[in-house]
């Protein structure tokens, strides 16, 4: 059997690893933060430490039993993935949620690690996620990431909208990837809807001022 004190040990050392890391994700305003990584965590030690009572168990106890003590281990990852879809939103091109359901599956791994006793695994996965979450975080926000945007614009039947507001896009070098149609006859308008890409970030606020600005554009938006 694990000692009390090992198992205590365990419970907290999770407890305050899961607490680091959500602490993370609790400062940046995402779903899963302090509390629920806390949670995650230890109950990944929990759960490995029961997985190891099995098989001291089946070992020692009674070893007619024929139980794979590893399963319940395993379904725990199973579980985590329920949580993590949880927290993952789609809003047009762009998906949130993702690094915050990445850290969960991570503390739920270091959980398990910690509770069979693979201390200097689970601190320096720890470590390394911690480091992934805050320090590469400043890289990121340096990197030139191509972004992807829909731009709907509205406007009368007559002229030619759509040249206009390529050649604005163009001279952004923004890359139009396809563009779609609607025609209100009632209202007598035509809707655009540009699903463009483009690296320059400070670009988008620009090319929303100047396709607002056209005479013939009625509304302009720009999402993703």
């Amino acid at each position: 059997m694990i000692p009390a004190s090992e198992i205590m040990f365990r419970l907290v050392l999770a407890a305050l690893i899961g607490g680091i890391i959500g602490f993370e994700r609790e400062v940046h305003g995402r779903a899963a933060g302090f509390r629920t990584q806390l949670i995650v965590c230890v109950a990944a030690v929990l759960i490995m430490i029961v997985s190891e009572n099995y098989y001291y168990h089946l070992k020692y106890l009674d070893p007619t039993l024929r139980i794979d003590p590893a399963r319940i281990s395993a379904g725990a990852l199973i579980g985590i993935g329920f949580l993590g879809a949880g927290v993952i939103v789609k809003s047009g091109f762009a998906i949130r949620g993702l690094t915050t359901a990445a850290s969960l599956w991570m503390v739920s791994a270091i959980g398990l690690a910690i509770g069979a006793g693979l201390y200097l695994e689970g601190i320096a996965s720890a470590a390394i996620t911690i480091i992934a979450l805050v320090f590469l975080r400043w890289l990121e926000r340096h990197m030139k990431i191509l972004r992807f945007k829909t731009i709907t614009i509205s406007t009368d039947m007559i002229g030619n909208a759509e040249g206009a507001v390529r050649s604005i896009l163009s001279d952004f070098k923004v890359h139009i990837h396809s563009v779609d149609y609607h025609q209100d006859k009632i209202k007598g308008e035509l809707t655009y809807n540009f699903s463009v890409s483009s690296r320059n970030k400070d670009a988008i606020k620009d090319i929303f001022f100047k396709i607002g600005a056209l005479e013939f554009i009625k509304t302009v938006r720009i999402a993703g």
